[in-house]
């Protein structure tokens, strides 16, 4: 952060402080400021605090691993909002983000719509989020909300982002484990009117934005506000061709040419998106006659709407003097046994492209901050932040229930005339169904109010002691809206052998009334009024979480030696964050069908810190040391929840000479879990079975090494067949608090870098910075997947204790249920290195600046257990090897011309053995 003293409001040096941060900005716009700060010899003995220290300094000397981005540099970038602007920077682009359109898809922290930024992939709660060098508190909904939520503070506000790219816990506290954002607003006289739109070629996902801001300065003090309004526009996948059809897209390992089953209906490649319409089979003829009428091994029925599915697969034979053989009413085919028929299934529905990629999103925003001198060594200073988010998703869904047909009596496994249910006419045999029809009773909504203040008091002491005291405090109110499917009207009626009409519903207690699962119109989506009334409804949630901090500090120089005086810095914080969440009652009671299940998730936890920092210039004006300086920092830290502890962080800055710099530090960080790790309340989620269960097609697996020997030989212990399918169900994941279980993490932090620029060419710049960070105790939700892997993985499978984290459906031998939840695994490491190169250079019709920046992600490896492997992630989706960038700007007297390029290495989303 840069903090400048009250009196640099008005000299010279104040108009290009950020032209001093210029070896670090990615615009050359700073280049420009930087030569003319050079050039004009500014005499000012003015000092700064700058972003990864407290102590105020002559200048920005690269002395840590900062990156200056300015937001005038979006807009030649197409970029409209703050977060995609930072995960467009190396730092973050290797990493995988939320973000909303990633949370029409997934559920993320923070709920819907949500726009967090990670720093080296390693989580938005363990990157700090500052704005003006004063903490922030998150926004969001659901229980589990821990981190700055970016939709709150439009681009118009921000001047720049200030990013260091090291652990700096022992200044800033326990979340700045793989670094720190900080953003500065606007400054200075003046106003505009900004009116921003963007157009794509095809319709969807259009953007629109209109800002003013005007400040002033006068007498004693400045001011400025800012208001906003940014509408991003839905984009579903109706609006672009290419999200049309989802194809498999398979390849024939022989011959290399695609593969994909083509649809003898439309003479096409099969969209696969989501099965629809068809009635799941349960049968048991096996266990009465060796004459079947099941073809393959067929699980699906399907009708024909069309009207020609019979001229590519057959109906059931049937035996009239076999009672136990499958009978359908007309029009229904038995599909997904071979390829022909698997070829001919309803995969993808017309209600596929109401399916939001991008929700729409609408952001009210004003902003406000100043000062007041209130003497020549006082200033007063205020901060204001308002605004609203409204996001909408829309999607489909399929839903599901179980049905006894006309004649088949469960209860005495037998087939018997009349047993069954009566309104399963015409479907007889030694089975039940799974009818599963579709809907577009799918959407969500959510609104969050935040507002944010900050008062404070700032002054200088003499010559030489300068001090801050603020007040920060934050709320975010979010209102969560689901549309959901009554579990009650399902499940009451699940395996019924009469009507329902007369009774009520077992948990609202209205009418009930008779669900068609087999008409062929409803399980295709067209749903009466009545019944659509009885099926589905809403669930509305609140979450409140209040963010409080006092903090401040005293800075100055206490003693000269030989190569400089020794600066010091002093401080406090204190901070009080409070959650509370409350789910819809029918989110609370179970009651909505196939949605995420969650308690009231409420807690509240207080911490206290005291942190003091000391640089010590060594040397000066020596051979091979124009200067070397020490910084030491360290933190002590109490939470009411987790204890205390101490951190610290040590760091060198060697000037050599010639233009070559040497950075490096080490330091150790101290995170409390957070709110929603501790007490998060039995939130229930989903997971494909291929996804939840490694037993699937053990056998095969086996074969071509997607699993180990143990994994096989534990399957088969547990009575898995070789061939096992994988249940058709998705498995039920519980994921809860840690709390009175969760210990902090710890972690450690190391970075080396080289800065050269020389002095005979100071229009080029030169770093590459290596970094290596390793928690212990990470605080993770073990995620479904992982439970039952590690449960059929392990050495002691008889007695392993994760095996008892999940149940197995007896009927089809599905993962029905896996208990998660947050805990402290071993260790997560994460090592690489940055490389930034800059250059600028005068033409004689104007001048041209070049940009260059890349992260090489060495290692990303996480290890569950300390009696596993580590399992490197690197190169997998959502965590490349290698991105970067390069940015060529053209500066022709008023006019700019930009270019930028992207580069993000290859990924691969194979799913690696389990090891």
């Amino acid at each position: 952060m840069i903090k400048i003293k009250p009196t640099i409001r008005k000299s010279p040096l104040a108009l290009a402080i950020g032209g001093v941060l210029a070896t670090t900005i990615l615009s050359p716009a700073a280049f420009a400021l930087q030569n003319e700060i050079e050039e004009e010899e500014v005499r000012s003995t003015e000092r700064i605090q700058v972003i990864g220290s407290r102590i105020r300094q002559d200048g920005f000397d690269e002395a840590m691993p900062v990156d200056i981005v300015l937001a005038s540099d979006a807009a030649s970038q197409g970029i409209s909002d703050v977060a995609e602007l930072l995960r467009a920077f190396s730092a973050a682009a290797g990493g995988p983000q939320a973000t909303a359109a990633l949370s029409t898809a997934l559920l993320q922290e923070g709920g819907v719509g949500a726009e967090t930024v990670s720093l080296r992939g390693l989580g938005a709660n363990r990157t700090l989020v500052l704005l003006n060098g004063r903490r922030i508190g998150p926004a969001g909904t659901r229980g589990e909300v821990s981190s700055f939520d970016f939709n709150v503070l439009p681009i118009e506000v921000v001047d720049r982002l200030e990013i260091l790219k090291d652990g700096a816990s022992s200044l800033y506290g326990s979340d700045a484990v793989a670094g720190v954002i900080n953003i500065i607003t606007k400054k200075g006289d003046g106003g505009n009117v900004t009116v921003n739109l963007s157009q794509p070629f095809e319709s969807g996902g259009e953007q629109q934005r209109l800002s003013a801001t005007y400040g002033s300065t006068f007498n004693r003090g400045s001011f400025r506000v800012t208001a906003d309004y940014n509408l991003q526009r839905e984009l579903t996948k109706r609006d672009r061709s290419h999200f049309g059809c989802g194809e498999r897209y398979v390849f024939d390992a022989a011959t290399g040419e695609r593969a994909d089953l083509i649809d003898p209906r439309t003479g096409a490649t099969q969209c696969r998106d989501l099965l629809w319409g068809q009635v799941w089979l349960y049968d048991y003829q096996d266990d009465f006659t060796d004459d079947v009428n099941r073809p393959g091994n067929t699980q699906r029925i399907q009708y024909d709407f069309d009207g020609v599915l019979g001229n590519y697969v057959p109906p059931f034979s049937t035996d009239p003097n076999n009672p136990y053989h499958i009978g359908t009413p007309s029009g229904w085919y038995p599909v997904g046994y071979d390829a022909a028929s698997d070829a001919v299934e309803d995969y993808q529905h017309p209600f596929f492209g109401l399916t939001s990629l991008i929700p729409r999103n609408e952001r009210i925003t004003l902003f406000g901050e100043g000062d007041y001198e209130i003497s020549d060594n006082l200033t007063a200073y205020a901060e204001v932040l308002l605004n609203r988010r409204n996001t909408d998703v829309n999607g489909y869904r399929q839903y599901w229930g179980y049905i006894y047909n006309s004649n088949f009596d469960f209860a005495n496994f037998d087939v018997v005339e009349g047993a069954g249910n009566p309104l399963s006419q015409g479907w007889t045999g030694a089975n039940w169904l799974s009818p599963t029809p579709i809907t577009d009773h799918s959407g969500s909504g959510v609104r969050v109010d935040y507002y944010r203040f900050v008062a404070g008091l700032t002054g200088d002491i003499g010559n030489n002691w300068y001090w801050d005291l603020a007040y920060q405090h934050s709320r975010s109110e979010g209102t969560y809206k689901t549309q959901i499917i009554w579990n009650d009207s399902i499940n009451d009626q699940n395996f019924a052998t009469e009507s329902c009409v007369g009774t009520v519903t077992s948990v609202r207690g209205v009418p009930c009334i008779d669900i068609p699962w087999l008409d062929p119109e409803f399980l295709r989506g067209n749903v009466s009024p009545a019944v659509r009334d009885f099926l589905f409804g809403e669930d509305i949630g609140k979450t409140i979480y209040t963010q409080k901090s006092l903090e401040g500090f005293i800075s100055g120089d206490v003693f000269d030696l030989p190569a400089g005086p020794v600066g010091i810095a002093v401080g406090f914080n204190y901070q009080r964050d409070s959650i509370n969440d409350t789910p819809g009652d029918a989110m609370r009671n179970g009651n909505a069908w196939g949605s995420s299940q969650a308690g009231i998730t409420a807690g509240k936890d207080t911490s206290k810190a005291f942190f003091a920092e000391a640089q010590l210039p060594l040397l000066q004006d020596l051979p091979l040391a124009e200067s070397l300086d020490l910084t030491l920092s360290g933190r002590y830290t109490d939470v009411d929840s987790s204890g205390s502890d101490t951190t610290y962080k040590a760091g060198i800055n060697w000037m050599l000479g010639a233009g070559f710099r040497v950075r490096a530090s080490h330091g150790t960080s101290f995170r409390a879990p957070a709110l929603f790790e501790l007490y998060l309340n039995e939130q229930t989620g989903s997971l494909r079975q291929s996804l939840a269960d490694p037993c699937v097609l053990w056998g095969t697996r086996l074969d071509e090494g997607a699993i180990t020997q143990r994994i096989a030989d534990n399957c088969l212990a547990d009575g898995i067949p070789a061939d096992y399918g994988g249940g058709a169900i998705s498995a039920t994941t519980v994921t809860g608090g840690g709390f009175g279980l969760l210990e902090p993490e710890t972690s450690r932090s190391n970075t080396i870098g080289f800065v050269y620029q020389p002095t005979f060419m100071r229009n080029l710049n030169l770093s590459w910075d290596y970094f290596d960070i390793k928690i212990e105790g990470e605080v993770t939700n073990l995620g479904g997947g992982d439970i039952v892997r590690q449960c059929y993985n392990s050495l002691n499978f008889a007695t392993e204790p994760l095996c008892n984290q999940f149940d197995r459906d007896p009927l089809d031998l599905r993962v029905s249920e896996i208990r998660g939840g947050y805990l402290n695994i071993s260790s997560q490491v994460n090592r690489g290195y940055d490389v930034r190169i800059a250059y600028q250079h005068d033409l004689s019709f104007g001048r041209l600046s070049l940009t260059a920046q890349g992260t090489r992600q060495l290692e990303a490896s996480r290890q569950l257990f300390e009696t596993e492997d580590p399992e490197d992630r690197t190169g997998e989706f959502g965590r490349p090897q290698n991105v970067g960038s390069l940015t060529a700007n053209l500066m022709m007297d008023d006019w700019v011309f930009s270019w930028t390029g992207r580069y993000v290495g290859s990924v691969s989303n194979h799913i690696r053995p389990f090891r």
